[in-house]
């Protein structure tokens, strides 16, 4: 009776370990920022296209104009999205679909789109988004005075 006990118990764990293994891949979540911003690469300048509306699963998501960023969050790490680009003023809107993997060690990912138009490499087009700290954050502690100094008695 309790190797059968020891028996379920270790084949309970394993099953869990397992679930927990697969939600882990399947349900990693990121925030992609699609960015509608000039490129500069290897000496080179990608123009910003005057706007691009952005369909995450048939859903418009965001509409950029040159210089502007949109987001969306996406499951999984197979990110799917159409990009309609209208390269000038009055232009006719081209549909672009865009299908890829999503690196697992980011969270925050950066599509810039003339670079992804002009079929650079993945490393021009995607990068990691980087928070900048605000001035309240880089601020250190409060340094005391001299007055806050000799009220403690230290001199």
């Amino acid at each position: 009776m309790n190797k059968r006990r020891l028996l379920f118990r270790v084949g309970a764990v394993a099953i869990l370990l397992a679930i927990a293994a697969c939600m882990m891949v399947i349900g990693r979540g990121h925030t992609v920022y699609v960015d509608n911003k000039t490129l500069e690469y290897n000496g080179e300048s990608y123009k910003a296209p005057y706007r691009v509306n952005v369909y995450v699963k048939g859903e418009q998501i965001a509409r950029l104009a040159a210089r502007e960023r949109g987001m969306t969050t996406n499951i999984g790490q197979r990110f799917r999205m159409t990009l309609g680009v209208i390269e000038e003023k009055g232009g006719d809107e081209k549909m672009v679909d865009v299908s890829l993997k999503l690196p697992y060690s980011m969270d925050g990912i950066i599509l810039n789109v003339p670079g992804y138009l002009a079929n650079l490499p993945q490393e021009a087009w995607l990068s990691e988004f980087v928070s900048t700290p605000t001035e309240a954050e880089m601020q250190d502690e409060e340094i005391p005075s001299e007055e806050e100094d000799l009220l403690a008695g230290e001199f």
